[in-house]
């Protein structure tokens, strides 16, 4: 694992490069005008409306070594946020190799979460909090709030802790507190979140523990109880830069504005065309209102594609001229043309995964291009199994990013959470967690017998473990009680004085969980092993890199603070992933699979103009992947809640009326029309349909709605006891089975049988 590590702070006495007019000269060659403008623009509030592939990251990292080498800054005085660990690494490589190592040690940079982390781990004690807390994950979060439902009367069979976890975090994104929220509950499933959002905060402070979503507010908390801290954070940094600036959510939004009000020179860079993550709290307002907020701001529009072809971008500028809600902005490029846009017609999702397979065996022996030069996009991961399965049975070597990665496996979460309690012994997931892994004789009723003891007493579970002897428990559960804090307790002390690599592996060791593994002896137990191992290595490598500052708590939180993009591994295999997945990535060959009415735009979207201004927004980001070849992909028929159904393929599709589109046949592409293939028929005998847009739209609304039961029709507004109020979006099947697909906000969507349902038409 190769982590990117926040740098010390310099003192006064450190040795950083004074200003070298030739080395700003030589960082502004090689810039378009337009990059150069916004390299020398430096003082003041400046937005860069960077548009995909025009060369973001190169003018970014250009401005934070120029003002360096200028000496308009000290490397400690820059603060560069970035969304990935990733995009802070590919950057800080940049500026290293414009103004040297030593100066690009000093600068600020890392991920919103990580900054603020580090910022936490210094400042939090302000705010009652040590240096040593845990980052929870959701993981954590939910096992929390599974264990605090029953005490609030919340059964977790029918309110998911995710979905309470959620809309708890969609509050935080707003920062709506525990009373704010309370007033504000619409739903049965609002009131119970709002009942243990209070709680859960509770538990987590007496944890000495913060999910994702405090790692942002609780520095705001910091800032408006302690000035004195905000004006030395204010004064430190003279010049603020954020990337992907339209993924920012109301806290990051606030943080930014607190921080600049020292110097405004504040510079943010995004794309408002490319605000994909509402569904994470993503404000794009936070990006379309940056001149109402800074009235003085200079705004620079980068235009200029590197990416694409001219074909590619023609297709990306009919997609987003639908949408309202955007900046005004028009890319041009000097590459090639290109090639055509292939739109690919299938009879059903298998049919489009053979399709897309032979695709890339086409172009992987026609052009020569690597396997790793494909990328094959869908709208949800369910999509992937189709795909997965036409490249295996053709031998095309694939990756999934954004499946279950490797620190979420539970055998490496297993280890973590040993390694956590030794630098916070009262985290309570993490404690619960390993206990009793492996075996040691502490079963489910001691554990309760201890939990009960803190609750009665009011301390957190390792202070109820500490004083066992009182909890009144059998005496052999006492002693293994008591040997576990031993073991702990024992390596905590250690902490400090004992290397990170060496003291887990002998954490490990003692605990019994090698013996555990391996006494197993089956393959998967191998596996596991071998994972573990492999954790030992990344603990190993993350030992060597920092070197003197290596601690165990830093490594856990670069382990916390890592997303599915930081661990993506360079090999050559062809990639599938959501379009969410891909954006800040690019690609040689791109295929844009899914694209039927309900699947891409999802049908909850089309409720909703900035909804599915949103999907288009991500249909706009999927094609932008693309360099050289770009396919859309839709099919006919699809299986969905277990049935082979008629798609309608997308608006979007319907949308475009371009010349740079071909069909499979090498035909001009026309809105409206269809494939003729009257003679042929999917594997599972769905006749393709043909005709016009509505003419499918028609079709398959006789087909799966002629069976609409009393009031209760497509389009109608419902009512359930349970989930509350939603909209129906299909019907299906006739009498005793018939069926209502409908979508609550609260819940998502689900499929009701009508004769139990008790649905009650409100509109």
């Amino acid at each position: 694992m190769r982590t990117f590590l926040l740098q010390r702070e310099p003192s006064v006495a450190d040795n950083v490069p004074e200003a070298l007019p030739e080395a700003a000269t030589r960082i502004l060659e090689g810039l378009n005008p337009v990059q150069r403008q916004a390299v020398e623009v430096t003082e003041g509030p400046v937005l860069i409306i960077a548009g995909p592939g025009s060369g973001k990251t190169r003018t970014l990292t250009h401005r934070i070594a120029y003002l360096i080498a200028t000496g308009r800054a000290r490397p400690y005085q820059i603060l560069a946020l970035t969304f990935t660990n990733k995009a802070a690494r590919e950057m800080m490589e940049r500026i290293e190799r414009l103004v040297g190592t030593e100066a690009a040690r000093h600068i600020w940079m890392g991920t919103f979460h990580a900054i603020f982390a580090r910022i936490l781990r210094r400042e939090g004690h302000r705010i009652g909090y040590t240096p040593n807390f845990s980052i929870y994950d959701t993981d954590d979060a939910e096992r929390l709030l599974r264990e605090l439902m029953p005490r609030y009367q919340i059964d977790p069979r029918q309110y998911s802790p995710r979905t309470i976890r959620h809309l708890i975090s969609s509050a935080k994104n707003q920062m709506i507190g525990p009373e704010a929220y309370a007033r504000l509950v619409a739903s049965p499933v609002q009131e119970k979140a709002a009942r243990l959002y209070g709680p859960y905060q509770e538990a987590l402070r007496k944890a000495n523990a913060l999910d994702f979503d405090d790692l942002l507010l609780k520095p705001i908390e910091l800032f408006e109880q302690c000035p004195d801290v905000l004006r030395q954070y204010q004064e430190r940094w003279r010049y603020l830069h954020i990337d992907e600036y339209q993924d920012t959510n109301r806290a990051q939004y606030v943080l930014a504005r607190k921080l600049a009000e020292g110097h405004r020179n504040l510079c943010v860079v995004g794309d408002d065309a490319q605000s994909i993550y509402a569904f994470r709290g993503a404000d794009i307002g936070n990006i379309l209102s940056f001149q109402r907020d800074y009235p003085d701001a200079t705004v620079i529009r980068l235009e200029q594609n590197y990416r694409s072809t001219r074909r590619i971008l023609k297709l990306a500028e009919a997609i987003i001229r639908n949408n309202r809600d955007q900046l005004e902005k028009q890319l041009w490029t000097e590459n090639p043309e290109g090639e055509p846009i292939v739109l690919i017609e299938a009879l059903s999702e298998r049919d489009e995964a053979q399709k897309v397979e032979q695709r890339i065996r086409d172009l992987h022996v026609r052009y020569g291009y690597a396997f790793r030069d494909f990328a094959v996009l869908y709208r949800t991961n369910a999509q992937s199994r189709s795909l997965e399965e036409a490249l295996r049975r053709g031998g095309i070597p694939y990756r999934i990013v954004g499946g279950l990665s490797f620190y979420q496996r539970k055998e490496i979460k297993d280890v973590l959470a040993y390694l956590r309690l030794l630098v916070n012994p009262h985290d309570a997931a993490s404690l619960q967690r390993v206990i009793n892994y492996p075996a040691r004789g502490i079963g489910q009723r001691t554990l309760e017998a201890l939990m009960a003891y803190a609750r009665q007493h009011g301390l957190s579970l390792w202070q109820a473990i500490e004083r066992v002897e009182e909890v009144g428990l059998p005496a052999r559960a006492q002693k293994a009680v008591q040997a576990f804090h031993f073991l702990i307790a024992r390596h905590a002390a250690r902490v400090t004085s004992t290397p990170v690599d060496e003291l887990a592996r002998s954490l490990l060791q003692e605990s019994g969980l090698f013996d555990e593994l391996r006494r197993e002896g089956t393959p998967e137990a191998l596996a596991r092993w071998e994972n573990v191992q492999e954790l030992l290595n990344a603990i190993a490598e993350y030992v060597t890199m920092a070197g003197e500052s290596a601690t165990l708590s830093g490594f856990l939180q670069e382990v916390a603070l890592l997303t599915d993009l930081d661990e993506m591994p360079e090999d050559n295999r062809v990639t599938l992933m959501t379009l969410h997945a891909s954006k800040g990535l690019e690609f040689p060959v791109v295929f844009i699979t899914g694209l039927e009415e309900g699947l891409f735009p999802l049908a909850q979207a089309t409720q909703d103009r900035k909804d599915l201004e949103e999907e288009r927004r991500l249909f706009y980001v999927g094609v932008t992947r693309a360099q050289r070849h770009l396919f859309l992909c839709y099919a006919r028929s699809r299986y969905r809640y277990g049935e082979q159904q008629p798609s309608v393929r997308s608006r979007f599709l319907e949308e475009l009326d371009t010349d740079v589109i071909v069909t499979e046949a090498g035909l001009p592409f026309r809105r409206g029309e269809v494939e003729h293939r009257s003679s042929r028929t999917s594997r599972s005998g769905t006749p393709g349909f043909r005709g016009s847009h509505s003419q499918q739209r028609e079709a398959t609304r006789r087909v799966v709605y002629d069976e609409g039961v009393g009031e209760i029709v497509p389009g109608a507004y419902v009512e359930h006891p349970m989930f509350g109020e939603g909209k129906v979006l299909a019907l299906e099947g006739q009498g005793e089975q018939a069926r209502a697909i409908v979508f609550f906000p609260e819940v998502g969507q689900k499929k009701l049988v009508l004769k139990f349902a008790r649905l009650r038409r409100i509109d």
